[in-house]
């Protein structure tokens, strides 16, 4: 029978259940146990593929095609496993689900009510996703803040799971914030207030998580715990670090492991991380520093580009280097507040995805000053696209070339609508979306970052570089560097003798990067970068 772990949060959103949920998860792992993770958002949304990057943060796409909360990609990192669209469980899908049901006469005419169906219906899904899986234990985090309503009809769910599957089968933890104020003192009423309400809703913790901007004070843990009913050693600090991937070796320094197998009734076998410590030790004893300017549309949210910027820290690790990371909003480069030339103080720029009108002139602009100073890029997905039509007007002469998503109009549709895009009016889960192959040309850029001829990559797109056009580009000097095996659209692209590296992927490299195997194409950028400073 697998075990379930299920990770609810307090006081406010973005405290970290995700990164807690991973590290469980590693360690849990480290131990010889198989894991799989779930994250439970309670909009009712069915998927995150709709949601603005300023109101959800990225979107992380799966193997399969899910476009799914980021946490998932924090499991993906932390566990080194491949999940699935059906990881990220959503009010929406199961409302879907059940609506269905009930259309069907699933339910032989009976009232539908949120206990028992909805419920039942979160219950068989979470159990569904860890049998297929074949998994030893569940972690399921429950997204929001107890308290809102949203989230009732799941922590209802996992209350009634610990009587049907067993004490010894479940395991609660609350991940609440102990906030320290302005004269210094760290107060842990929003604990208390969060562990009640919990409580009320009739979910009794197992374990605490005390998220602060310090070290827990003992006087503290001792308080929370009383209030909790819980006994000290139950509760756990989870300070600020330098680095999330931290949170796991912190926390089994404190007991935090041996603890969870004695609530869970498993056998203790001391984990082995001495990979991940070695990862750890190399991002925060890095001796060389370079500087990466960051150029998209949403840089006001960082979480927007999550992915992206642990693709660069796994990178960087291994590379010995500490990557610093400055952000330009591209409507400041369109509007003129910014100068553009303070782009070239940095080593390298990433062009960065994003959907739209807004800031792509801003890009176009940037990209065109990186090129012509022969400065490092890669290009990410529209960021790529960009780079195409920058190429178009600038060197070959199309000065009105575009990508139809920006101007129907364009005289040059350099990018363009995949045909299979044609017609489509459902904007939910309906792009090119997951893992495809792609076949790389020997002798080019690509084939020395991956070193074989057919990869695979995950994408999230609409728009593709324009066939009609692609002997003019090459014969200008743009070289398509990579090919789709299926539908044979260009997939990477890059300039031929270029002093440092100009590459460009219409995938999402990021989104397979891993602490303990990084993504090829940020390994081999970071690599470029360090050899063009050598250099200069």
């Amino acid at each position: 029978m697998p075990k379930y772990v299920f990770i609810t949060g307090g006081v406010l959103s973005g405290l970290g259940k995700g990164v807690v949920t991973a590290s469980t998860g590693l360690l849990l792992k480290s131990m010889g146990y198989s894991v799989t993770a779930i994250k439970i958002d309670p909009y009712v949304n069915v998927d995150a593929g709709t949601m603005n990057p300023y109101m959800h943060g990225e979107i992380f796409v799966t193997e399969d095609g899910g476009e799914t909360d980021l946490d998932i990609g924090h499991y993906e990192r932390f566990l080194g496993i491949d999940l699935t669209k059906k990881h990220n469980i959503t009010t929406g899908r199961i409302f879907y689900s059940v609506i269905t049901k009930e259309r069907r006469g699933e339910y032989l005419g009976k009232c539908v009510q949120i206990i028992p169906h909805v419920t039942d219906e979160i219950k068989k899904s979470i159990k569904e996703i860890v049998r297929e899986s074949g998994s030893d234990i569940g972690l399921v985090e429950i997204g929001g803040t107890v308290g809102d309503i949203e989230s009732l009809p799941f922590l209802e769910a996992i209350r009634q799971m610990r009587i049907e599957e067993g004490v010894e089968n479940t395991l609660y933890i609350h991940v609440a914030l102990s906030p320290v104020i302005s004269t210094g003192e760290q107060k842990t009423k929003p604990v208390q207030h969060s562990v009640n309400e919990l409580r009320r809703i009739g979910i009794q913790p197992d374990i605490i998580i005390v998220r602060s901007s310090r070290e827990l004070e003992e006087e503290n843990r001792a308080k929370i715990a009383l209030y909790a009913n819980l006994p000290p050693q139950a509760v756990f600090s989870d300070p600020d670090v330098d680095t999330i991937y931290r949170v796991p070796l912190l926390l089994h320094g404190r007991g935090y492991t041996r603890y969870l197998a004695n609530k869970l009734k498993l056998e203790y076998r001391e984990p082995d991380l001495s990979r991940w410590k070695e990862f750890v030790d190399r991002f925060a004893h890095a001796n060389k520093v370079i500087k990466i300017a960051m150029i998209g549309k949403y840089t006001r949210i960082r979480d927007s580009y999550l992915s992206i910027v642990e693709a660069l820290k796994h990178s960087g690790a291994w590379n010995n280097v500490r990557i610093e990371l400055e952000w330009f909003e591209a409507t400041d480069i369109e509007n003129r507040r910014l100068h553009l030339e303070d782009i070239l103080y940095y080593d390298g720029a990433v062009i960065l995805p994003g959907f739209g009108r807004r800031g792509s002139e801003g890009k176009i602009e940037a990209i065109r000053i990186l090129r012509e100073h022969d400065k490092p890029v890669l290009g990410i997905c529209f960021g790529m696209e960009l780079m195409v039509v920058e190429f178009a007007r600038n060197v070959i002469g199309l000065t009105r070339a575009n990508s139809s998503e920006l101007d129907p109009n364009t005289p040059y549709p350099v990018v363009d609508l995949i045909p299979s895009q044609r017609g489509i009016r459902e904007f939910g889960g309906t792009m090119r979306l997951g893992s495809y192959p792609i076949r790389v040309i020997k002798n080019t850029e690509a084939w020395r970052i991956y070193g074989r001829e057919i990869v695979y990559e995950r994408h999230r797109h609409r728009y593709v570089i324009n066939p009609s056009y692609i002997d003019l580009l090459e014969s200008n000097g743009l070289k398509i560097s990579g090919w789709s095996l299926e539908e044979n659209y260009p997939e990477f692209i890059e300039i031929e003798n270029y002093k440092s590296i100009y590459f460009g992927t219409q995938a999402h490299p990021e989104f397979k990067s891993r602490p303990l195997e990084p993504s090829p194409v940020y390994m081999y950028f970071v690599k470029k970068i360090l050899e063009t400073k050598k250099v200069l």
